[in-house]
């Protein structure tokens, strides 16, 4: 059977449709997701789809329960364009997220009243969202750094959305990676509390878990925002990882977390790929960003107290 979307909020914020990682060359990126995650490629299989408005390459995977869209600008990069502008600034790096939502023009209306600024699809400001708008961007500086697309329909050929899923999702569990779900992505934020009210107070997210993480050094918050997690996380010292990408890039996505069921098969299997890891504490391995296109990504055996997803 396909999967059955969470939604939160009155205007039904549901699935993520993708997280995309930026590079310079999507090639690079697909075999990484191939080879290494056992992704499944469902676009651009054969060669990196084009889109020229935005003048960029880019691919599909499924990887466990999460989409993740590999994207390059086609080279050198227009720094007039959105795709170039942002590689110019950020160059390898995790970009966006997307949500599919089922009432895209109540939820407009409710960002709007709040005063968050909506971007158009191909740039502009909507002051008003025509019903016939297939998505928009509410503009970072008002979503706490998150760069997110809200969407009213579905990503072609998703997997999710096919009767064969509940069959096809169980490949990933007996991966070496041996990952049982996406647990999180993790926004880095300089004020944990203006973030929470972001998230809770104009996006209806709904607060799942707070305290103090060790590993990341970091105080932060869980949100199910739609059928995922986010972690909103601010760096208790400036030396660490987090801190040091807080303080570089302002508030803005810092990692992808996966929740696993062995993480010495995690390690072994990453050390054969030749990707270099640490183990953080018992329960938590992270990639070396060098070896992951600048994305930390993260395994972890860790039971989220009143996770929504765990089964």
């Amino acid at each position: 059977m396909q999967k059955i979307a969470k939604t939160t909020g009155s205007h039904g914020i549901g699935q993520m449709i993708h997280v995309i990682h930026m590079s310079d060359d999507v090639e690079k990126l697909n075999r990484f997701y191939e080879d290494v995650f056992g992704g499944l490629h469902f676009l651009g299989v054969d060669e990196a789809n084009y889109l020229p408005i935005e003048d960029r390459y880019a691919g599909l995977f499924m990887v466990g329960d999460v989409c993740i869209e590999t994207m390059a600008p086609a080279l050198p990069a227009d720094g007039t364009k959105p795709v170039g502008k942002f590689y110019n600034k950020f160059g390898e790096h995790l970009h966006s997220v997307g949500y599919k939502v089922d009432d895209l023009p109540g939820l407009a209306e409710r960002l709007l009243a709040k005063g968050v600024y909506i971007g158009a699809p191909g740039g502009g400001k909507i002051e008003k969202l025509d019903p016939e708008t297939q998505y928009f961007y509410p503009s970072p500086r008002d979503t706490a750094g998150l760069m997110v697309e809200m969407c009213r329909i579905d990503m072609p050929n998703d997997p999710r959305d096919l009767e064969t899923w509940s069959s096809q999702v169980k490949m990933w569990r007996s991966h070496p990676l041996t990952i049982e779900r996406f647990s999180y992505v993790t926004l880095g934020v300089r004020d944990l509390e203006s973030a929470v009210s972001t998230y809770v107070d104009v996006m209806e997210a709904v607060p799942v878990q707070q305290g103090i993480d060790d590993a990341l050094r970091a105080r932060f918050q869980t949100v199910q925002l739609g059928d995922c997690l986010l972690q909103l996380a601010q760096p208790l010292e400036e030396h660490s990882d987090l801190g040091r990408h807080v303080a570089k890039w302002g508030n803005m996505i810092y990692s992808l977390r996966f929740k696993v069921t062995d993480l010495d098969s995690v390690e072994s299997w990453l050390k054969r790929k030749n990707i270099r890891t640490e183990r953080l504490r018992e329960d938590l391995v992270v990639t070396d960003v060098e070896d992951s296109y600048g994305a930390p990504i993260f395994f972890t055996t860790e039971e989220i107290p009143g996770d929504p997803f765990a089964s």
